[in-house]
């Protein structure tokens, strides 16, 4: 089981970033050709046809997340999901994991901030097994005490390996609550630990009544089956299953007010060897702001970012010498207000203060000149250059598809993604950046290590 925090990236990716990984579609998204329909009882289905191997991947996405938790409940939605895998009326605890790995097949679940999801990769013969255990866990989930308090003591376990013991993701926790003043995205997804002590088997068959229906889910199969299979699968296993009211989950999370300054958080401790230094900035994506900023922005991170090539990798990294590593995050995925970040690790006995005082630098040149056309056509080029891998993995798009469609994006905001890009121009580029880079809405974070006493 994983957690995917969105708002917890700096410093886990200045390290885990490969050069030249961007968080954009991939441009061979239009070989995808998926097949949609929604079910009559409001569930969406997505189909992607791929015969090269006689496997399928079986997703259900549910569009609620750790954002959308109750007050002084966080940590519910992974919480949950946990709890998931205990068990229904029809099945014991376990039961369903034994008999995908008997089936030849592998299963896991993920929780972020926007969704929670559950899969499955199996031979396409057992496909509608899948749906029938799945169809069954989503309506007969059985809670036992003793289960709930043995998996509550797992869930903090993870936390204390995950955050508690690791500096940077202490820092990143800092960060993202001073990143946003109201809205949910500065609770971390796994919660805080004082809450999810207090967290109860009713807390989580609330929240499973709450948001677990099939109007509130999508469906995404990846691999051999044709969407007439799939149609009929499912009508006859989640088809079966009433739709229910489901909050206004964007009315619930509230917005996010105007900021007036910049933010800033400094950790030290002695568990740090090399100390790391990030900045983000609040940014549009699908559900907040302008929409039509996000594939500007994109480029603009891979202009400014991505990999060895990147302005930032070669000014400070190459040129300068002042940093080992370098560079951009940002995403469109997302209900909530996004963020634009940049990071840098500080080469051997370089100063965060000067190793920050180029970084604004490079930031300053850019936001005066701007981009030029042979740097835009070149990471649109890199761009998708670097998503020709995916076409190599049969089960991507089920992930795919079914993140954006969790997230607020559309089936189209896929499959149009390679148009957009390459009609970003140098001007698009430089009016996003002027938007978005500004001090006002900028959070700063530095980690240092500290002697140990």
């Amino acid at each position: 089981m994983r957690l995917f925090n969105r708002l917890a990236r700096p410093f886990l990716f200045a390290i885990a970033l490969l050069p030249g990984l961007t968080f954009g579609f991939p441009a061979s998204a239009q070989i995808f050709e998926p097949t949609t329909f929604t079910l009559d009882n409001g569930m969406q289905v997505v189909v992607i046809e791929n015969d090269r191997v006689p496997v399928v991947s079986h997703m259900v996405w549910y569009k609620v997340g750790a954002a959308d938790e109750p007050k002084g409940k966080s940590g519910i939605a992974h919480f949950l999901e946990h709890l998931m895998f205990k068990g229904t009326a029809t099945m014991a605890p376990g039961e369903q994991s034994r008999i995908i790995n008997r089936l030849g097949g592998r299963e896991n679940a993920f929780t972020s901030n926007d969704y929670t999801g559950y899969f499955q990769n199996v031979p396409k013969q057992h496909l509608g097994r899948m749906m029938q255990m799945e169809a069954d866990r989503m309506v007969n989930l059985t809670l036992r005490p003793d289960h709930v308090k043995s998996e509550l003591q797992v869930v903090l376990e993870e936390r204390r390996s995950r955050v508690d013991n690791e500096p940077s993701s202490q820092l990143s926790e800092i960060a993202n609550a001073a990143t946003y003043l109201a809205y949910p995205y500065r609770i971390p997804v796994i919660g805080w630990e004082a809450e999810i002590q207090g967290l109860t088997q009713q807390d989580a068959i609330d929240f499973y009544k709450t948001w677990y229906a099939p109007n509130n889910a999508i469906l995404v199969v990846a691999g051999d089956a044709t969407p007439d299979e799939v149609r009929t699968l499912a009508e006859d296993t989640y088809g079966e299953i009433p739709a229910r009211d489901i909050p206004d989950r964007v009315a619930l999370r509230g917005g996010e007010p105007p900021h007036l300054a910049m933010a800033r958080v400094t950790m030290e401790s002695a568990r740090v060897d090399q100390p790391s230094w990030s900045r983000r900035y609040l940014a549009p994506g699908f559900g907040w702001g302008d929409k039509q900023q996000t594939p500007a922005l994109e480029v603009l991170a891979e202009i400014l970012g991505g990999g060895s090539t990147s302005r930032m990798y070669r000014s400070l990294v190459v040129d300068q010498a002042i940093a080992v590593s370098a560079g951009s995050w940002y995403s469109p995925e997302g209900l909530g207000p996004q963020t634009f970040g940049i990071y840098a690790t500080p080469a051997q006995g370089v100063e965060i203060a000067d190793l920050e005082k180029a970084i604004e630098a490079e930031l300053a040149l850019m936001l005066r000149d701007g981009v030029t056309e042979e740097e835009v056509a070149t990471a649109v080029k890199r761009m998708r250059r670097g998503s020709i891998f995916a076409r190599d993995d049969v089960l991507y798009p089920a992930r795919l598809f079914g993140r954006t469609l969790a997230s607020g994006g559309t089936i189209a905001d896929v499959e149009e993604w390679p148009d957009r890009i390459a009609a970003v121009t140098p001007e698009a580029v430089l009016e996003a950046a002027r938007i978005v880079l500004i001090p006002e809405s900028a959070t700063t974070s530095v980690l240092l290590s500290k002697p140990a006493s």
